[in-house]
């Protein structure tokens, strides 16, 4: 089963390929921002979830339209306001999405394209819409962390409490890394001087104001790429001492090779497998290794690509499919022919791998 995680990928990626295509605020919605509501759990099709051209009577203001509201208990907890993908999102000019936002009972807001989405709230003062978004996001580029805090507004796993206590957080934090990135690229005067004030005992006259400033910058930006360089490394390190593992443990299976023998059922196995897989893969892309307590069935060979592990004995037979985590996963078997019950998932992890 597909994770919500990786639902939102799938949507990005599908908002990628058709963002060209789509050119009006209508087919925008239809193709970019209803399905991303259907990916919260909401049925669309579902008046008591989720209803569009949600009229909003104000005042003088009497027929206004919300694209989208969302309900639970029959009251609006999210408004979403559309606009034509590749459109700029001016929270200034919806005056009507302020005005009901105002008025109504939802506490959160949404201004959309279908590719740049931004929410809004009441932190600065509360029933008044803010002017900047608590959290926003590109959904064709959008972050592991951001689908976290995107699965808060799911169906599933809505709670107005815990919104409200982590969009004051989201707000600030996101300011302060927008003024941080700025800083970095282009130094203000207040900024160099907190820094030189610290190491440099003179005077900071205009001259030396622009020395340090590009000291300043010179200094961040070194500074970022070791942060950048010494992770690469420490990743890399890993993955070697995780190659040496393997090593090791093939080499220890080649000393062990005097003492393991193939039989004539697990070769049968091999090309009923390769038989599973040849509709997907090519068979030279299919190998087996034998060793003292299984069979396995690598890709191209390698021990990091297993596919599967055959366990055939006089008293038992089981197969142990591996998944995309390289978790194996034990079946039993009656004969070698049930094998072809598992094929999907032969077929799914030989997939992965050919595509890695």
């Amino acid at each position: 089963m597909v994770d919500f995680k990786d639902q939102i990928k799938l949507l990005g990626d599908r908002v990628a390929k058709l963002r060209d295509k789509v050119s009006t605020e209508e087919a925008t919605k239809t193709a970019l921002i209803m399905p991303f509501i259907k990916e919260l759990g909401y049925d669309i099709f579902n008046p008591s979830e989720v209803i569009p051209e949600f009229v909003a009577d104000i005042g003088v203001k009497q027929g206004e339209k919300i694209d989208y509201a969302i309900l639970k208990d029959n009251e609006p907890i999210l408004l979403i306001e559309c606009k034509a993908a590749g459109n700029d999102l001016n929270i200034k000019n919806e005056s009507q999405l302020f005005r009901y936002f105002n008025a109504a009972k939802a506490k959160f807001a949404i201004l959309t394209n279908g590719i740049d989405y931004r929410f809004f709230t009441d932190l600065v003062e509360k029933n008044k819409m803010d002017e900047k978004p608590f959290f926003s996001f590109d959904i064709t580029q959008i972050k592991d962390n951001q689908i976290d805090e995107l699965k808060k507004f799911h169906k599933s796993y809505f709670d107005f409490d815990n919104i409200v206590n982590t969009a004051s957080e989201l707000k600030y934090t996101n300011e302060l890394k927008q003024l941080i990135n700025s800083e970095i690229a282009n130094p203000t005067p207040e900024f160099v001087k907190h820094f030189a004030r610290q190491i440099y005992q003179g005077q900071i006259h205009p001259k030396m104001l622009e020395k340090f400033t590009g000291l300043v910058k010179k200094s961040f930006q070194q500074q970022l790429n070791d942060i950048v360089t010494d992770r690469l490394q420490t990743a890399l390190n890993k993955e070697t001492a995780e190659q040496q593992k393997i090593k090791e443990a093939e080499i220890e299976e080649t000393k062990n090779d005097s003492k393991v023998v193939t039989t004539q059922e697990e070769l049968d196995a091999f090309y009923i497998i390769r038989a599973i897989l040849c509709s997907k893969v090519k068979l030279d892309r299919i190998a087996h290794r034998d060793a003292q307590s299984y069979f396995a069935i690598l890709f191209d060979d390698n021990n990091r690509k297993t596919i599967c592990r055959l366990y055939l004995t006089d008293k038992r037979k089981q197969i142990g499919i591996f998944d995309t985590d390289k978790k194996e996963v034990k079946f039993e078997l009656e004969t070698i022919e049930s094998i072809y019950v598992y094929a999907d998932k032969l077929l799914a992890i030989a997939e992965f791998y050919g595509k890695a």
